[in-house]
Order: structure tokens, then C-alpha cells, then sequence
């Protein structure tokens, strides 16, 4: 009686099966987590802009002088942007100069935002001062939160003069300008 002897493995049919099943579903997920991964990061920077606001006001309250929060693309000295994306510090403005000196206290630091997400304020508001009752000097500052996912995706929040942050969608022209 003859021994018979069992092929295992994969014919090349079913390993190009096998790849094209695997590329279709790496296709169809890959989008999807790209859009969380920018929505989480987008998330991240609320939660880095709110953090920041905190502090800020808290500072002011504690040590009685005014506290600035700025764009800052070097993590030291403010920019003149309306464009937070790269970064922004908070700072104990102890001279009243709106900029930040080498004995001013540094709060805290916020890195550039990652991934497609770019962070804008109301244009002309370049800064913002937060005074020892916890108000903020001048008037009301929107930004303006968009990620790679789209203009449709689009945050507003709103800064008050009393500090406290509300949140809502971007209005048309803020949204051009804010997102890619």
C-alpha cells in the first residue's frame, strides 16, 4: 500500500487572496483612523488652550499682577500672529510691557500642535492679559480649532471678559482663515 504524503502550507492563490483581503481592509480603516487620530488631536489642543486660560488666571489671582498668555513660536518671547499653531506661553508680566523679559516668570509652555491642526485667534488679538480679579483685559477673543478632517469639523471658543470659555462653531470667514 503506498504512503501518501499531505502537502501543508498555501498555494500562491490563496496568499494573493489573502493580501488582496488584507489590503481592502487596510483601505477602508486607514481614513478612519486618521480622522480619529486628528480629532484627538485637535482635542489635545482644547484641552492644552482651556489648561493654558486656567493657569493664567490662576497666576493672576496669586501673585496680583497681570498674566499674559501669547502665540509663541520659540517657547520664550510672544509672536505678533494671530496663528497659535506653533505654540503659546503664559507668563507673570510683572513690567506691564506685554513682553515677556528674562526675570518674568514662564507659567507654562505649549509645544506646536501636531499632525493638520492649526489653532487662530481674533484677528488683532495677539495676546491676552489676565488681570489679578481674573478678568481679561480688553474684549472678547475667539479662536477658531480646525484639524486635517475639514472645514466642516471646525470649533469656536470664546474667551469672555470674566474668563470663562464657551464653545460653538466658527463663523465662515474665521473658518477660511483658520483652516487649511
Amino acid at each position: 500500500m503506498p504512503i501518501r504524503l499531505r502537502n501543508s502550507g498555501f498555494t500562491l492563490i490563496e496568499l494573493v487572496i489573502a493580501m488582496l483581503v488584507v489590503s481592502l481592509l487596510a483601505a477602508i480603516a486607514l481614513p478612519g483612523l486618521a480622522g480619529a487620530l486628528e480629532g484627538a488631536r485637535a482635542s489635545d489642543a482644547k484641552s492644552g488652550l482651556i489648561s493654558s486660560t486656567s493657569r493664567a488666571i490662576s497666576r493672576a489671582a496669586a501673585t496680583e499682577r497681570h498674566t499674559v498668555l501669547c502665540p509663541s513660536s520659540n517657547g520664550a518671547d510672544c509672536d505678533d500672529t494671530a496663528d497659535w499653531s506653533r505654540g503659546w506661553i503664559v507668563f507673570v508680566d510683572r513690567d506691564g510691557s506685554r513682553e515677556r523679559d528674562a526675570e518674568e516668570t514662564l507659567v507654562y509652555r505649549q509645544p506646536q500642535l501636531g499632525g493638520k491642526v492649526r489653532l487662530h485667534s481674533t484677528a488683532g488679538r495677539t495676546r491676552i492679559v489676565f488681570q489679578p480679579s481674573a478678568s481679561n483685559a480688553g474684549s472678547n477673543v475667539t479662536f477658531t480649532l480646525c484639524d486635517g478632517r475639514g472645514p466642516a469639523r471646525a470649533e469656536s471658543i470664546v474667551l469672555n471678559n470674566q474668563g470663562r470659555l464657551r464653545y460653538g462653531t466658527p463663523t465662515a470667514s474665521a473658518t477660511s482663515a483658520a483652516c487649511p
